[in-house]
């Protein structure tokens, strides 16, 4: 279950944003999109073991590219499979975007000794091993038939 702490919102950029923050001093980020209420971002971030603020985890939504510099001349290629999540109200959802081979080829399956999400492709180009935290908080079992 999720812990208890203290949340503040406001509405910036056509979103609703919530942050909270909690005893243990780690931080939630939600936005939510004001014309379809849809939960856009969900992020995370705990203090390091100095004391400062550590990187945020994005459990859902996707976080902003990264350049190497201001003038961001070097980035990542556009070409690299994006992973990413995007909840409605009915179910969890994972987004693999920029994969070029044909939708036949890919096999999902569940591990549950990991309790983990399993995506592959059967000519071993890519594979990917994700959790789902919201079912992890509530202690719920994966069903594969539900993929």
């Amino acid at each position: 279950m999720m812990k208890k702490g203290k949340s503040t919102a406001i509405i910036s950029g056509g979103r609703k944003k919530i942050h909270t923050s909690y005893d243990d001093d780690s931080e939630m980020v939600e936005e939510f999109d004001l014309m379809t209420e849809e939960l856009v971002v969900r992020k995370f971030r705990r203090k390091t073991p100095l004391g400062g603020d550590g990187d945020w985890e994005y459990e859902i939504g996707e976080p902003p590219r990264k350049g190497t510099g201001d003038n961001s001349l070097l980035t990542e290629s556009s070409l690299n499979p994006i992973f990413l999540r995007r909840d409605t109200k009915d179910s969890f959802q994972w987004r693999v975007r920029n994969l070029p081979y044909p939708k036949d080829v890919y096999l999902l399956s569940v591990d549950q000794t990991e309790r983990k999400i399993i995506i592959r492709t059967s000519n071993k180009k890519y594979f990917k091993k994700f959790n789902i935290p919201d079912i992890d908080r509530a202690g719920l079992p994966l069903d594969s038939g539900a993929l």
